[in-house]
């Protein structure tokens, strides 16, 4: 039973649930080694993206975030467009480590791309006028939401995964190679598969100066 299932499931232990559900935030790290071979099927991975997508909360429950995933030579595409997208503003004696990082993203099984539909924003927008400046943001902060459920849930099946942000830059040729709609706004791209080296050391800031607590 995965841990998706372990929180639906009422006969689990709910104690166990919540050590597992610390256990994953912690875990979930940017992993920049990866490779092809991972060890869950892709219906696997597509019924994690429906789930995350159905389930993260959204403003007025909007339910305005999109995914496309993609996977194989679809997942290549994508890198190999933002290269040469790169290519054309990166100076050449630099473009070395953009070339490398390109190749590291590109070394993964799949890429999830996550967009935010401005048509059911605008709506909102025009709806909730008093709300109108929040809405954007609100929108914002779903996408987030949704980007850490799902990044956590890819760790939680033994995958590595980082999240990138190349957009605007590749939005134009993301939407005409995939027919994306013309609303849809991208805001980051997550390309993920088989951890071949662990995450960094990671520091942290006292908690005593980032929390308070009143009672």
């Amino acid at each position: 039973m995965g841990f998706l299932d372990k929180l639906f499931d009422k006969s689990s232990d709910q104690q166990q649930v919540g050590k597992d559900f610390y256990e994953a935030i912690k875990n979930r790290r940017s992993i920049y080694a990866i490779d092809k071979n991972v060890k869950i099927s892709e219906e696997k991975i597509e019924e994690i993206i429906n789930f995350s997508v159905k389930h993260t909360p959204s403003s007025f429950n909007s339910q305005s975030a999109r995914v496309v995933v993609l996977f194989g030579e679809q997942h290549d595409k994508v890198w190999n467009i933002t290269r040469e997208t790169l290519r054309k503003i990166v100076p050449a004696e630099n473009f070395a480590d953009t070339d490398q990082k390109m190749n590291l993203f590109g070394s993964g099984y799949g890429t999830v791309l996550f967009f935010e539909d401005q048509e059911v924003i605008e709506g909102l927008q025009k709806q909730f006028a008093s709300y109108s400046e929040n809405f954007p943001v609100w929108s914002n902060q779903s996408s987030g939401m949704l980007q850490h459920v799902i990044w956590t849930a890819l760790e939680l099946e033994g995958l590595g995964a980082t999240l990138q942000h190349y957009n605007p830059l590749i939005d134009d040729e993301v939407k005409a190679t995939w027919n994306i709609p013309s609303s849809w706004k991208l805001i980051a791209q997550m390309p993920f598969g088989n951890p071949v080296a662990p995450a960094g050391e990671k520091e942290f800031q006292p908690l005593s100066e980032r929390v308070k607590v009143f009672k």
